[in-house]
């Protein structure tokens, strides 16, 4: 083992093979005419390693390997015909027994029975037994009256039924929309405004630019105005933000 291992790392150790030691010699040609051949110039020829030669072999077949018998019969060797088969291979050689209560498949044509001939099917057996009615889409409205119908159950909606299939009530203090001409009454004619009121109905004056606008002067009222303390309280910065002196 040790040698096989040796060998194995002595031939891993060897340097590859330089196949740059051939010159390069091209064989196809990017030219408007052919070059002319050459008798003493031949092909690049390539090394191969020892890898690469037992891989381009064909693999050879296992010495178990055995030929097909060209013909049906073959002498039969005299252990195999003095031979005693073992208990176990006995036991495999046996066909599987069917399982408790197996029964061979009927025949096709099987005798009914007299009990099945005189069957009657019941009413729910019938019921089963008719094809399923596809659903139709209807092209007219159906009618209204149910004489025609026959349902199974009679029912009668419940009270919380009742309750919420009748329509919602009209609120008692709910007023019709008015016309597009009512008549107004004579307070609301004879009606004046006050100061305040005529004061909010102007409009409020917007003072451009150019018409002596001063955006810097400052009111008498803000000049005589008092912070509130918490006013002062928010206007002093944050303790984090506050270097120490």
């Amino acid at each position: 083992m040790r040698f096989i291992m040796g060998t194995r790392t002595d031939r891993l150790a060897q340097p590859k093979p330089n196949m740059l030691r051939f010159p390069d010699r091209r064989s196809v040609y990017w030219l408007d005419e052919l070059p002319t051949r050459s008798k003493n110039i031949s092909t690049t020829t390539f090394e191969l390693s020892p890898r690469l030669e037992q891989l381009a072999h064909s693999k050879q077949s296992s010495h178990f390997f055995e030929e097909s018998r060209r013909s049906p019969e073959w002498t039969v060797s005299a252990a195999a015909l003095k031979a005693c088969p073992s208990q176990r291979v006995c036991s495999l050689a046996l066909p599987r027994v069917p399982v408790d209560g197996w029964q061979p498949d009927r025949p096709l044509l099987a005798p009914l029975s007299v009990a099945v001939k005189t069957a009657k099917p019941s009413p729910r057996i019938w019921h089963l037994a008719q094809p399923k009615k596809a659903k139709m889409v209807l092209t007219q409205a159906p009618s209204i009256d149910s004489s025609n119908h026959t349902f199974g159950i009679p029912t009668q909606p419940s009270s919380r039924i009742l309750q919420l299939a009748s329509p919602k009530q009209v609120h008692a203090q709910h007023t019709l929309a008015r016309p597009v001409s009512w008549p107004v009454p004579d307070r609301v004619l004879k009606a004046v405004a006050s100061e305040s009121l005529k004061t909010l109905a102007r409009p409020k004056t917007r003072q451009a630019l150019f018409e002596d606008y001063d955006p810097y002067r400052v009111s008498p009222a803000a000049r005589a105005a008092t912070a509130s303390p918490r006013l002062l309280e928010l206007s002093l910065p944050l303790p984090r933000k506050c270097k120490g002196q």
